[in-house]
């Protein structure tokens, strides 16, 4: 350690730390030179720090608020006047009094610059980590690792307990949660949203054999330069709405916990939850996803008699048919309760974990992403594909029908356009032919059981 008394760095570990404060308690009649509790010989930087504590005590309370114990160094400035002395005067002047390394103190700009810019660093610092910890999840690693790594199923659950530690532990949990949605929305939804437009507008020609409805799911082909623009503004709308449900999720968190003093919406914290809990959490989820957005959906938004009607008519509504980033592109009104009541609610009812959340909202927003991309064939065609076409069946029917997320309460409630979820299953049976499978399993059944009643006659008869 230097022995400048205008710089002092924080130890690395607690127990230094530790000491320094003690050091900084020193009265300054106290003989700063002998620490009994030291011993002679030991910890020689400790009894140079305590050279200049009289110095330090003057600076205690800003610099313990200052560095809070931190594991990061943080300088410390002392007005040194001596320091503003031009340079011949203070070559002549001994460094014990004008020491070389002493820095001056920051200016305003500096220390402005610093003020408005830290949020910022950290928020991209914790949007790293978060992504980290995000492709480090079990349920990616199994997509993931197994093409970019050698590593076991359990040395990826050891490092994304690691990183989901750390990130816990040195953020606030408000910012884990907001910035890990972020995260997901940008990278389940955004980026392949981004990627599907792209092939869209730059190879129409490909992309209009793909698309479920022609050239009517191509907003961009042939389009003139006041489509386009219209176009454009449709997709920053989507994205709009997006950050404005993460703005919205933030509210309703500090509502929550500054304002009511009650729990946060989201649980965040390091403990995991169990593999049980994540699997029924997911499922209430799904089931109360299905509910609210039917619900919503058809007497918010359909129903003549509501003032956002309209609205979602003049928006969604205008669309000739899906097209990638339309899942999000909505007014912002019909939005929050088209697509984030559905999904915050749940959540919010049932107080997920933070990371049961994630994988909620990951499957979601890839659900959002494939299924309104207007393509005829997406990945689990089973499931996604029967999605997709009722999608493009509400679209195209004005909203005549298919008001929720799956499916499932337009069959029951007979609101559905088109093929519905039972027509889906007989069609996937049909196409793998389960009924002929079926006959098939059965027929060898029945000749094992021949085959069995041959020997134990046979047994018997011997």
């Amino acid at each position: 350690m230097p022995r400048d008394a205008c710089q002092v760095i924080v130890p690395r570990n607690s127990a230094s730390s530790a000491l320094l404060v003690l050091l900084l308690r020193l009265p300054s009649s106290q003989p700063s030179t002998k620490l009994p509790f030291l011993g002679p010989g030991k910890f020689a930087w400790a009894d140079e720090l305590a050279v200049s504590h009289n110095v330090l005590q003057t600076h205690t309370r800003s610099f313990m608020y200052s560095c809070r114990l931190s594991v990061h160094p943080f300088p410390m400035y002392s007005l040194n006047s001596l320091y503003y002395l031009p340079c011949a005067i203070s070559k002549v002047l001994p460094t014990s009094l004008v020491p070389s390394a002493c820095q001056p103190p920051p200016s305003i700009l500096s220390t402005a610059y610093n003020t408005l810019t830290s949020p910022l660093s950290s928020t991209y610092i914790s949007l790293g980590t978060a992504m980290d910890a995000l492709l480090s999840m079990p349920f990616l690693s199994f997509l993931l690792i197994p093409t970019m790594t050698s590593y076991s199923t359990s040395l990826n659950l050891l490092f994304f307990y690691l990183t989901w530690s750390t990130m816990v532990l040195s953020h606030p949990p408000l910012r884990v949660e907001i910035v890990a949605t972020l995260t997901v929305r940008i990278l389940f939804y955004i980026i392949p949203s981004t990627l599907f437009f792209l092939f869209d507008a730059l190879l129409p020609g490909a992309a209009e054999g793909l698309k479920a409805m022609g050239s009517t799911g191509l907003p961009l082909k042939n389009a003139k330069r006041e489509r386009s623009i219209m176009v454009g503004k449709r997709v920053l709308w989507s994205f709009g709405n997006l950050f404005l449900s993460i703005f919205l999720q933030a509210g309703v968190e500090v509502l929550l916990t500054r304002f009511l003093g009650m729990k946060s919406a989201l649980k965040v914290t390091i403990r995991l939850p169990t593999p049980w809990g994540i699997f029924m959490d997911l499922l209430r989820g799904w089931a109360f996803r299905e509910i609210f957005g039917y619900v919503l959906h058809r007497y918010a938004l359909h129903d003549a008699r509501s003032p956002i009607a309209q609205y979602h008519e003049g928006w969604y509504h205008s669309i000739a048919a899906p097209f990638p980033t339309s899942a999000s592109y909505d007014h912002p009104v019909a939005y929050v309760l088209w697509k984030f009541i559905p999904t915050f609610g749940p959540a919010l009812l049932f107080r997920f974990h933070l990371l049961t959340y994630i994988v909620f909202l990951s499957l979601v927003s890839l659900e959002e992403a494939l299924v309104h991309s207007g393509y005829s064939t997406v990945p689990t065609n089973f499931i996604l594909g029967g999605i997709a076409r009722r999608a493009d069946a509400h679209v195209v029917s004005s909203g005549e029908g298919n008001f929720g997320p799956w499916g499932m309460l337009d069959w029951v409630s007979g609101t559905t356009v088109g093929a519905d979820v039972v027509d889906d299953l007989r069609a996937e049976a049909d196409k793998h032919d389960m009924e002929g499978k079926m006959d098939m399993a059965l027929e060898k059944v029945k000749r094992k059981g021949g085959q069995m009643k041959a020997r134990t006659r046979r047994r018997r008869e011997t």
